[in-house]
């Protein structure tokens, strides 16, 4: 008896569930507000988002262009998503952060990569962590990195200029390549003083830049099954292949951020307390006497950092990088005037303040970050009932203007970042295209745009943006300042052939080659300088 009681309890359960999940649907707010028709049985609309992927936010921008900024779509059955470019609505949910976390599947997936670090948690967990890293990305500790960003950039730049030299002045390089091994290294010196030398092709790779290597390879390959984890957890205890060595390297990551720790806290012990590198000074503002002991993090907080700084810290600014020198093969305008303001400068070696000073420069990488943002939309789910307001009024079905909508706890809420750095109504007709000269005067509508740097999404808003924007950027000016001062680009394949692949962020793929990953093929020549 005991057997079918549980089980017919089970199914009364689910039953309650799947009836609570219709009836709030179809009580919802946002099925009175424009649509998108048609969508799968199961997976709703979501469907052709997630078939887009291979052009990351083409159906969001064909959806607000045909139904106005303020819409909503069916999602997996029977749930809505609100979608919006409405400034003050976007601001409302950024600078509410934490009563619109990010979904839990969505926190799952990350999770399985990054682990339990800052970009998984939420609520106080997360003000904790962020309150006591804050201090370690500030303008000042970012200006210390400058020389390791430089020693990266020139031997990138040696190497390159040997590839020259042994191709008959013009060589074929795989950008995305080498500009992911770059930044690794970057990361892993600046973050946490560890050299692993992953530029350096003909050495032999240590135990981190395999683990790296590999923990990327299998995020992609396993995208599927943890998907299939985060909705449905008991699958988790399933074996596979996949998931032994998802958590091999796992093992190797956490490993390696509790050798890093027992590391930091000799040499603070031993009041050697001048590394400046991210992960030693976290530990340092974790242990100070301003931060009582109720409010530090625990050992697993600290060291479950390590596999986000590495992560997060080298995929985005590698990506961003890499669509700059797309741009500026395609457009060689851009190209030769970038390249004759980086060569008024009188040194290969410039302090960032010299970089700083660079307008044309600042441009580029702004008009790359806007029209190409390494991640091209983030979602938030609503933590309780709530009222969103609207800049711009909508109007539901049955003809009623509203300035406001009303959110059920649960439903989502999708940013579409890139959509939003591409408005016509903010940036003007020609948002779509790539013209680093509108940052001479950009207009003024864009001031509403919630973000944290240049008046755009690209690194979010609110209590949840960014905390490595600075870096990124000041890491960013450093390698096109290097490249592009030697160098003369141009693509390899025709420009139609490269197209951008979104799982966590954007990158270049190849139609003629899609099986073949995550690639940029490019010519370079040394440029030669008259007189």
């Amino acid at each position: 008896m005991f057997f079918p009681v549980v089980l017919g309890a089970l199914a009364g359960y689910c039953l309650l569930r799947l009836w609570k999940l219709f009836w709030d649907a179809r009580a919802s707010f946002l099925r009175r507000i424009p649509s998108p028709e048609g969508g799968n049985l199961i997976l709703g609309n979501s469907r052709e988002v997630l078939a887009s992927q291979s052009i990351p936010g083409v159906v969001r921008e064909r959806w607000l262009k045909q139904y106005g900024p303020t819409l909503s779509y069916r999602g997996v059955f029977p749930t809505r998503h609100l979608l919006t470019t409405d400034t003050k609505a976007i601001s409302h949910v950024l600078f509410n952060a934490y009563d619109y976390p990010k979904p839990s599947v969505a926190r799952k997936l990350l999770g399985d990569v990054t682990g339990e670090g800052l970009l998984t948690v939420e609520g106080d967990k997360h003000k904790q962590q962020r309150k006591i890293m804050n201090p370690a990305f500030s303008h000042a500790n970012v200006r210390e990195f400058h020389e390791v960003f430089l020693d990266k950039a020139i031997q990138l730049r040696q190497m390159w200029t040997a590839e020259c030299l042994k191709s008959s002045g013009k060589a074929q390089i795989d950008t995305v390549s080498w500009l992911t091994r770059l930044t690794l290294d970057v990361i892993a010196r600046t973050g946490f003083n560890h050299k692993i030398d992953s530029l350096d092709i003909n050495g032999t790779q240590n135990e981190v830049h395999q683990a790296l290597v590999e923990l990327l390879r299998v995020a992609n390959e396993s995208r599927l099954m943890r998907l299939l984890w985060a909705h449905i957890p008991v699958l988790k205890w399933i074996p596979s292949k996949g998931k032994a060595r998802l958590q091999a390297i796992q093992d190797t990551l956490v490993r390696l951020g509790r050798q890093l720790l027992a590391e930091a806290k000799v040499a603070g012990d031993a009041e050697k307390g001048d590394n400046k590198d991210l992960f030693s000074l976290l530990v340092r503002a974790n242990a100070s006497p301003d931060v009582p002991v109720s409010q530090r993090m625990n050992d697993a907080d600290v060291f479950s950092q390590v596999p986000t700084f590495l992560l997060a810290g080298h995929e985005t600014t590698s990506t961003a990088v890499t669509w700059a020198i797309y741009y500026l093969c395609r457009y060689l305008d851009v190209q030769t005037k970038l390249r004759q303001e980086l060569l008024a400068v009188p040194t290969s070696t410039p302090t960032m303040e010299e970089l700083n000073a660079l307008p044309y420069l600042d441009w580029v990488i702004k008009e790359t970050m806007r029209v190409k943002p390494p991640v091209p939309s983030t979602i938030r789910v609503a933590a309780k009932d709530d009222v969103i307001p609207l800049r711009h009024p909508v109007r539901d079905t049955s003809g009623m203007l509203h300035d406001s909508i009303p959110i059920k706890k649960g439903e989502m809420i999708d940013i579409p970042i890139m959509a939003l750095n591409r408005d016509k109504s903010l940036w003007g007709e020609d948002a779509e295209e790539y013209r680093p000269e509108r940052w001479e005067k950009i207009p003024e509508a864009v001031q509403a745009i919630p973000g944290v740097w240049g008046n755009m999404m690209t690194f979010i808003g609110g209590p949840r943006s960014c905390i490595g924007y600075r870096f990124s950027i000041a890491e960013m000016k450093v390698i096109l300042f290097t490249i592009i001062r030697e160098f003369e680009v141009e693509l390899a394949v025709p420009y139609e052939d490269i197209i951008s692949k979104a799982t966590a962020v954007q990158r270049p793929v190849l139609k003629s080659s899609l099986n073949d990953g995550s690639q940029m093929p490019i010519f370079v020549t040394i440029h030669h300088r008259e007189g």
